[in-house]
């Protein structure tokens, strides 16, 4: 009677086992959202910070340098590498944290999108650059980072998104009801066998490659690369974090309103109840300014670029972050739609300072501000943290109360 390999060694299933339980499974948001925080409140301890949207507009500086609107739309004569820009370096390695684990499960694919969903990328990345160009940031750099920093222009951007996301999606209804070209998605790129097989290698290889990277870096002696290196672990932690537990801001706002799911938007809220005192903890002990991740642009930027951001990542189908760790599993279109929001992103931030909207000046307070708004922070605001962790606590509860009332009674659901 033959027996199989694996019969005779049964320390080889248990192997596969945890591997498949820990790599190819999906990790719960909950979980993955946590993880995040703990990645971001250690790049906070090294005095640093977790945002996207300058990162991309530095790939649009670039773009529209070289085909020669640098001068026309205002880029600086002189642009920081993208590998030397903390913010670029810091989504590159996001985009190879995400292939890595998509390796790892055997989850990557060269996704080809429909005909129209193309010109939906290029719509909704357009709508982002413009949205994160006002309110100082996207999901990530004008809601996420400055709610963890105690920064109304973090809510005032929330509202934005939640009202652009009802926007989106009934617009989307509406082009799905009345347009029929183009909706024929092709086949799935799929390897062969053989090199799906060697996936895992792959995978390895890669993480093995960040941590010499990393390594090199940090050992160079030179303060610029060492702090780089920094950087290059936690963009990739992100990444594989992101990956694995499908952890989207785009799905946290969408869903919803869209099939009244809230187990995305339940995992952001559960990271932030976390993170909102952690990181007051840093700014009291003054490990990190506050200021260094709050944009000027409460409440008007926020709100209003909040509701363009949110039309925006409907069309695109993911938000900034989450357009990065797609384009780390093979979707051609969310490559597409980060080509526009940085484009757009570098477009409209040079157009938009010429009108003076986006021209910083320094108040007597000595905070940042445009015509579009101001750093806005709680505690100065409100005279202490006491009742900056209220609010902030408030807000919290009061959306988690929302969207599981909905979750029990689908009222908010516009599809």
């Amino acid at each position: 009677m033959a027996i199989s390999a694996e019969s005779g060694r049964p320390w080889l299933i248990g192997f596969k086992a945890d591997y498949k339980s820990i790599f190819v499974e999906d990790w719960s948001p909950y979980f993955g959202s946590v993880l995040l925080v703990m990645v971001i409140i250690g790049l906070m301890i090294s005095g640093l910070f977790w945002g996207v949207f300058g990162g991309l507009k530095l790939w649009g500086d670039w773009f529209n340098t070289a085909i020669g609107l640098g001068t026309f739309v205002g880029v600086p004569e002189h642009l920081d590498g993208p590998f030397m820009h903390r913010l670029s370096l810091m989504n590159i390695t996001l985009v190879i944290g995400a292939f890595c684990a998509a390796l790892l499960s055997g989850k990557f694919f060269i996704s080809r999108p429909p005909k129209l969903e193309y010109i939906w990328a290029a719509l909704g990345g357009s709508f982002m650059g413009l949205g994160a160009t006002l309110a100082g940031g996207c999901t990530t750099g004008g809601f996420f980072t400055p709610v963890m920093h105690s920064s109304p222009a973090g809510w005032a951007m929330w509202g934005g998104l939640l009202l652009g996301a009802v926007i989106g999606l009934k617009l989307l209804l509406w082009t799905l009801d009345h347009i029929e070209w183009g909706m024929t998605a092709p086949p799935v790129l799929k390897p062969s066998p053989g090199i799906l097989s060697i996936y895992p290698l792959l995978g390895l290889g890669v993480f093995v490659g960040i941590l010499v990277w990393s390594a090199q870096w940090y050992t160079s002696g030179d303060a610029k690369l060492t702090v780089r290196a920094i950087i290059i672990l936690a963009g990739f932690a992100m990444g594989f974090i992101m990956h694995r537990s499908r952890l989207c801001f785009a799905r946290a706002f969408r869903e919803p309103f869209m099939t009244a799911e809230g187990e995305m938007t339940k995992a952001v809220i559960l990271g932030l109840a976390i993170a909102i005192p952690l990181a007051t903890l840093l700014f009291q002990a003054k490990v990190i300014d506050p200021y260094i991740a709050i944009p000027a642009a409460f409440w008007a930027g926020s709100l209003i670029g909040g509701i363009i951001f949110g039309i925006g990542m409907i069309f695109a189908g993911g938000c900034a972050s989450g357009s990065l760790w797609r384009m780390g599993e093979g979707h051609i279109k969310l490559w597409v739609a980060a080509f526009f929001f940085a484009w757009m992103g570098s477009t409209a931030s040079g157009l938009l300072k010429q009108t003076g909207l986006l021209v910083k000046e320094v108040t007597l307070e000595e905070i940042e501000a445009t015509k579009l708004g101001y750093q806005a922070y709680f505690p100065v605001m409100l005279d202490g943290w006491g009742w900056s962790l209220l609010v902030g606590g408030l807000f919290l509860l009061v959306w988690y109360a929302l969207v599981r009332y909905n979750e029990s009674t689908e009222k908010f659901t516009v599809l």
